[in-house]
């Protein structure tokens, strides 16, 4: 039996029904149509699928979307605002953080969730604060340095 749950996705407020068991990254996929966040492992290995659910990093594929219900969820779509890209997108286009960019979504998410933590991380705090994300392309070290890029704009 359909559950009905109401979300705010990237500012805007949504009701939608689905099925209990379906996990918040394919509602976000299938349902809303954002496919900015990726499936990668389904497993929670990847973090590819990333999302920010009230404030916090979460991987969206071990989530069911009623867990998510009255809740506020932030994708890679919403963090630009006014065409304007998030320091930390800004970071991964300045620093060459990516390379085939299948991880970048959750990695940027992630990135996210470590300045809004500490707006002055050390490269081993970095580090540690993308434990949970992998990427199988690069040596992490353009990741760590687009968010050291995006830690300094923000300060300034």
């Amino acid at each position: 039996m359909k559950q009905v749950i109401q979300v705010t996705i990237n500012g805007k407020p949504r009701q939608d029904e689905v099925e209990p068991r379906l996990l918040l990254v394919h509602y976000l996929r299938d349902v809303v149509g954002l496919t900015g966040t990726h499936i990668g492992c389904e497993t929670s290995i990847c973090g590819a699928c990333t999302v920010l659910l009230n404030g916090a990093a979460v991987k969206s594929c071990t989530i069911l979307a009623v867990q998510a219900n009255k809740g506020e969820i932030v994708t890679i779509e919403g963090l630009a605002t006014n065409g304007k890209l998030h320091p930390v997108q800004e970071g991964f286009w300045e620093r060459h953080g990516l390379q085939c960019g299948f991880c970048t979504p959750g990695m940027i998410m992630a990135g996210v969730q470590i300045l809004q933590r500490n707006p002055n991380p050390t490269e081993e705090q970095i580090r540690e604060g993308l434990e949970g994300n992998l990427c199988r392309c690069t040596g992490y070290q353009h990741i760590v340095e687009a968010i050291q890029y995006a830690a300094q704009k923000m300060r300034t």
